[in-house]
């Protein structure tokens, strides 16, 4: 049995302002997609903050494990040089972070909400809705009765 694609128009949410054109709809979606895209590389950081938190406390044992193997050349030479190194000049992962949030994601963000707000009354996703609701009618029409 075929799944319900439903039969209505999008939702009011999703649903284009009056009067406003396919251009103006698809430049706000341009510039969501591009925020997107900073959502995933602001991912990336946390995990590349938690993958080095998790490296350095490996660097941690491997310094105790050389330590115990009688390596102590080797193990000062791994805390001196890497066990709790900056990964940029004067910045750990978290203080990266906190600087694309601060300097780039807010406002990033920010704009993006202020093009939406000004060009289709702040709403989201309006040509992949309408993208939806197209794909879903041609559906209905190759699986009438």
């Amino acid at each position: 049995m075929a799944e319900d694609v439903g039969t209505e128009e999008p939702d009011e949410a999703h649903r284009r302002p009056p009067g406003v054109d396919d251009a103006t709809i698809e430049a706000p979606g341009m510039l969501t997609k591009a925020l997107e895209y900073t959502e995933r590389a602001r991912g990336h950081l946390y995990a590349v903050h938690h993958m080095t938190g998790g490296a350095d406390r490996m660097l941690a044992e491997a310094v105790r494990m050389l330590r115990q193997a009688g390596h102590e050349e080797q193990a000062g030479l791994v805390e001196r040089e890497l066990l709790g190194r900056d990964v940029v000049p004067g910045m750990w992962t978290y203080q990266l972070i906190e600087a694309y949030n601060e300097t780039y994601y807010r406002t990033f963000t920010a704009v993006e909400q202020q093009v939406r707000q000004d060009l289709a009354a702040g709403r989201r996703h309006l040509a992949e809705a309408e993208m939806q609701h197209a794909a879903r009618s041609r559906l209905r029409r190759h699986t009438a009765p």
